[in-house]
């Protein structure tokens, strides 16, 4: 692996983990820096096939969605069709006609990089907004930091549970990467043909252990059978969205969405896998869990 993948890889992880702890305006203003720059990796792609999308209205309305993520989590799903309708008047009332392939992908844009990343807003702060820590000093902006380490349990449940989501798409992402490059031999899909099947599998397998030690620590019911679902969900879930990427990326004719990460290439290279699985985490803990 090249020296500036690892280190981009270094500082992108210590990045991440600072979002993470710190919670509050600070995760929601990272997660921002990082759709807007997405968002502009998404467009380029799309104007590349002739199509000209309500790129600057989507990625405000985009960000308004992750604020609303933190001010009020339930005030998300109500203002996302509102953000839907002022995309479409906006099209509407341009100076020049627009067409279906403008409108679809200006709305894909919403869902794909506003309204899916708001759940990692929802998850990581909103949750933080009914679980009181025991433990740790209160910051400014709803900042957060523990003061001890040592048991795991004893951090807020939005900050654990995003933990264990991240590090199962990066156990799953580190699996099917260094397995695949050392055993991978069967191609898993045309449409990335670096990915193997034998990559695909231990990349299930390292995000269903890190899943299982979770569930384990944090003590949820049934702790076999939850991490395992969970660990199998996100590891298939993560690939899909990398597939995705993928996929959109071919029929634009980009080798890389973007070059912003040294040796990475661009912010939905490194994003895709968490896209969809940002939802699936969300309810997975505020649905499944509290049935068992």
């Amino acid at each position: 692996m090249p020296w500036t993948r690892i280190v981009s890889t270094v500082v992108a992880i210590a990045i991440a983990f600072v979002m993470i702890v710190l919670g509050g305006w600070y995760f929601t203003l990272g997660l921002a820096a990082l759709v807007f720059f997405g968002e502009l990796e998404y467009f380029n792609m799309v104007r590349a096939k002739g199509i000209s999308p309500a790129t600057k209205t989507t990625i405000f309305l985009s960000i308004c969605l992750l604020l609303s993520a933190t001010i009020s989590p339930s005030l998300t799903d109500a203002v996302f069709p509102l953000t839907g309708t002022l995309i479409c008047f906006y099209l509407l009332f341009q100076g020049k006609l627009a067409t279906i392939a403008d409108i679809s992908t200006s709305l894909l844009g919403l869902f794909y990089g506003g309204y899916l990343p708001s759940y990692w807003v929802r998850l990581r702060v909103g949750l933080s907004l009914e679980d009181i820590p025991q433990l740790g000093s209160r910051l400014p902006l709803q900042g957060y930091w523990p003061d001890s380490w040592q048991d795991f349990s004893s951090l807020p449940l939005a900050l654990t549970v995003t933990f264990v989501a991240f590090g199962c798409i990066w156990a799953a992402d580190i699996g099917a990467y260094v397995m695949g490059k050392w055993l991978g031999k069967t191609r898993l899909s045309e449409i990335s043909p670096k990915k193997t099947v034998e990559g695909f599998v231990f990349g299930v397998l390292g995000s269903i252990l890190v899943a299982l030690w979770g569930a384990y620590s944090l003590e949820w019911p049934y702790w076999q059978l939850t991490g395992l679902v969970l660990g199998l969900l996100i590891s298939v879930v993560s690939m899909l969205g990398d597939l995705t990427e993928s996929m959109m990326k071919r029929d634009a004719g980009f080798k890389d969405s973007g070059q912003i990460i040294p040796g990475h290439g661009g912010i939905l290279d490194r994003a895709d896998s968490y896209v969809f699985t940002a939802p699936l985490v969300y309810y997975f803990v505020t649905l499944l869990l509290p049935l068992l």
